[in-house]
């Protein structure tokens, strides 16, 4: 198999056509068909011990579809339980639900925090804990990352004892934090350097789901990465997207959290409205249910929102967050948006209200607190 190194900002389609005479591109067709064949009888064995395997979808972008844009790293081996060391880096709500389904999944797992507290659970489990995210990315073979912003991101990856001083020929590294698209790329840059692969993995789901190991990945970077971490990225979620190179991942998550993030202040206006004409807010939430708005975060989160309790599934500062990266998205690709911009405005409030820890549905006592406000300055008057 032809083996090829793909240039800073050059596309894999163009980087085929220019190292592959059009006389070699049949054999290498058939290579990777065979390669993709030899991947897919290896993970066959371990997918009947993985739970809901079944389930798990996996898509990928159009334009990556062919083999001729595959560019294959010739030391990725592909990720087995009971053959394979993973790393986390990012022991949260999040990173702590995810480890938990590798290890019950059969993987050896090494394990990092800022806070080595929050390792001690997984470390009775059966977890390695590391020193630092550098011993980790050397004691393993594929190092994922849960990190809650960019500026975190970074730090662990590029700092002096980080991840990418672990890296070698071989490793790869998944990055599942919810970053902006530059920052994605830094980090791949630097990864590359090292000789490992690089993969952004942002996802779509919660606590919930993330303890149920039904997360949606968002994938993008090296495909062959991608295809080498398949088994645990089922271990941990229900579906997995291949989009692109990296930035595409970050960006599909910003705008699925902005619109979740806009949704829920709508949802949380609607409630206040109710309660203000006399509504019960419960019937709201199950004429909602049953109609063409239905969702699932409305009948998860309404029942809390009505009793105004909040414990945090995904913090409300993280959702403001990905707020502010998805409104400078917008600003830096001239798109405008408003609506964004104002649910935006809402969780900033509820973050001034010292709300930031709490679920991000604790937006409502932002809602709350406008009430309140107008009924103050009309008595004012």
């Amino acid at each position: 198999m032809m083996l090829a190194v793909r240039p800073q900002g050059v596309a894999p389609a163009a980087l085929a056509s220019r190292t592959t005479p059009s006389s070699i591109l049949p054999r290498l067709q058939s290579s990777c068909d065979k390669l993709r064949s030899l991947r897919n009888s290896v993970l066959t064995p371990f997918s009947s011990a993985i739970p809901h395997a079944p389930l798990r979808r996996t898509f990928i972008a159009p334009e990556f579809r062919s083999c001729r844009h595959l560019i294959c790293h010739a030391a990725l081996t592909d990720a087995a339980p009971g053959n394979t060391v993973i790393g986390f880096v990012g022991i949260g709500i999040m990173g702590l639900a995810m480890t938990r389904n590798l290890l019950k999944a059969g993987f050896e797992v090494v394990v990092w925090n800022r806070n080595p507290e929050k390792c001690k659970p997984l470390e009775q489990e059966g977890a390695k804990v590391a020193a630092s995210p550098r011993e980790v990315a050397s004691l393993a073979t594929y190092t994922f990352a849960m990190l809650s912003d960019p500026e975190a991101a970074l730090d662990v990856a590029l700092r002096v004892d980080g991840v990418v001083a672990g890296l070698t020929q071989g490793k790869g590294y998944i990055d599942v934090s919810t970053v902006d698209a530059d920052t994605s790329r830094n980090i791949a840059a630097a990864v590359r350097a090292a000789g490992a692969a690089f993969l952004e993995a942002p996802v779509s789901g919660s606590k919930g789901p993330a303890e149920q190991g039904k997360l949606i990945f968002l994938t993008a970077g090296d495909q062959e990465l991608f295809t080498a971490v398949a088994a645990p990225l089922d271990v941990m979620g229900k579906a997995k997207f291949f989009l692109g190179r990296e930035g595409a991942g970050a960006n599909m998550k910003l705008v699925v959290n902005m619109v979740m993030g806009a949704m829920m202040t709508s949802f949380a206006e609607g409630l206040a409205l109710a309660d203000k004409v006399g509504l019960r807010q419960q019937d709201v939430i199950e004429v909602v249910g049953l109609g063409a708005i239905a969702a699932p975060m409305f009948a998860l989160k309404g029942p809390t929102m009505a009793a105004r309790t909040y414990n945090p599934a995904f913090p409300l500062k993280h959702q403001q967050k990905d707020m502010r990266l998805a409104l400078a998205l917008g600003d830096e690709v001239e798109q405008p948006l408003p609506m964004a911009a104002a649910a935006n405005a809402l969780y900033i409030a509820a973050r001034r209200h010292g709300l930031g820890d709490m679920d991000f549905s604790a937006v409502m006592e932002a809602v709350a607190a406008q009430q309140q406000a107008a009924v103050d300055g009309k008595g004012q008057q």
